[in-house]
């Protein structure tokens, strides 16, 4: 098995930085493109197959599938930060890569929709555990200068999996019905990641140790309080509640993946109100994730050039206006530009919130607090799911797509108030702390 230890440049440092670490940073990406993909397989066939096969007409019920991902999923992440933090960042990775074996499997036997309750609960910790390691091995590499486009790289390299996928499953499940053949993705996936993650990623927690050492606490002395000895009750607290920024990011993050949660559940649904064919509803549905992925090669390093907070705040309100354009349309064309201005806003957001975490986290508890943040925005989920299912058992579809732009508009209210820029761009130091090039 390969060398486990963090890049050592030719005079016998540990580097940090985008260019040194190129190759496991770009392995990275790939593993975290397959992690997306597992999500991206279902997420266009499971709708339709619970009103087809398994005659599942109220949307709350539909939606358990989506809440038992979120709930599993939240819970996986702070799993994910704690054990990398504590054992190292790869074995939680191929941890959470074992636990995805049985998804597809159990998605195409399935003989009753508990069974695809059941492996939504077991893809929530296969995400957690790796999407959110992945992060933080990411974050570890790099270094604080170039957190944005790392993020961006990282979200892009997911959601444009999922985007691909969704498009690949509604391909499939049109021409060879719904199953088994959406799935057959799934297993490839994962046989795939394991290949991968086991025989040639690397340890990356040696990156986290040499920024600790190196750390330089904020000249207006904001952080003082956020010192590398705190417990992990204190680190939920800070980021859940009481730090400005942390917390402002967590609220956001529930609200971007209650649209998310909510999209995955209803928007087939809603756009099958139309009459369109499943392959239209699949390029519908790619539209959101496919954006969303593409434009966080953009936002992610835009971030790390002009600053956090404003990307963050005008991100969700373009979701709130998408929304609305959603929820007053009904047909392909208003669906599509919605969808599209949807990914676009979700897509300022995304990287932007991780890097926020990564910029204000003291590097000796990173990974508990991606963990913490990663718990509010996947519980968004379930929120999503729920909310959305109860408004369109209530009120209908489209009240529930409204619904939901008016929490996203709160959102974009309350960042505005409360979060203050935390970018900052400091030089690049090398394992002797003496400063080094930009890390560029």
């Amino acid at each position: 098995m390969p060398n486990a230890e963090p890049h050592v440049s030719r005079a016998g440092r540990v580097e940090l930085g985008l260019r040194q670490n190129a190759a496991q940073f770009a392995l990275l990406v790939a593993v975290n493109a397959l992690v997306g993909g597992m999500v991206g397989q279902q997420q266009t066939v499971l709708p339709l197959l619970a009103e087809s096969q398994f005659g599942l007409t109220g949307y709350t019920f539909v939606f358990t599938y989506v809440a038992a991902f979120g709930i599993t999923k939240a819970a996986a992440n702070w799993f994910a930060g704690t054990l990398s933090d504590r054992y190292g960042r790869k074995p939680v990775l191929l941890v959470g890569w074992l636990f995805a074996v049985p998804v597809p499997l159990m998605l195409i036997a399935a003989p009753n929709w508990g069974w695809v309750v059941a492996a939504n609960v077991l893809l929530g910790i296969n995400q957690g555990l790796t999407w959110s390691t992945t992060v933080v091995m990411k974050i570890d590499l790099v270094g604080p200068r170039q957190r944005g486009l790392a993020m961006g790289l990282n979200e892009a390299a997911g959601y444009g999996a999922v985007a691909v996928t969704s498009l690949l499953a509604g391909y499939l499940a049109g021409e060879y019905g719904l199953r088994p053949a959406p799935f057959l993705l799934g297993l490839f996936y994962i046989a795939l990641a394991l290949l991968l993650s086991g025989a040639f990623v690397r340890e990356t927690r040696g990156h986290a140790h040499l920024e600790a050492g190196t750390h330089v606490p904020r000249a207006d002395g904001r952080h003082d309080h956020l010192h590398a000895g705190l417990t992990d009750r204190q680190i939920w607290a800070q980021t859940s509640l009481k730090e400005p920024a942390l917390s402002s990011a967590s609220q956001a993050g529930l609200v971007n993946n209650l649209n998310f949660g909510l999209s995955w559940g209803l928007f087939p649904l809603l756009f099958a109100t139309a009459d369109l064919p499943v392959g239209q509803i699949g390029l519908l549905f790619a539209l959101y994730p496919g954006v969303w992925g593409a434009g966080q090669l953009i936002t992610g390093a835009l971030s790390d050039r002009i600053g956090r907070k404003h990307l963050v705040t005008a991100g969700m309100a373009i979701q709130s206006v998408a929304l609305a354009v959603i929820a007053a349309s009904d047909g392909f064309a208003g669906w599509a530009t919605g969808t599209a201005l949807l990914g676009a806003g979700t897509a300022m957001v995304y990287p932007t919130l991780l890097a926020v975490i990564g910029d204000v986290a003291h590097p000796a508890w990173r990974g508990r607090a991606v963990g913490v943040y990663r718990v509010w925005r996947d519980l968004g989920y379930a929120v999503g799911a729920v909310l959305g299912g109860i408004v369109a058992d209530l009120l209908g579809l489209h009240a529930a797509v409204w619904a939901a732009a008016a929490v996203s508009a709160g959102s974009a209210l309350a960042v505005t108030v409360r979060m203050y820029e935390t970018h900052r761009r400091p030089a690049r130091t090398t394992s002797d702390g003496d400063p080094g090039a930009d890390g560029r």
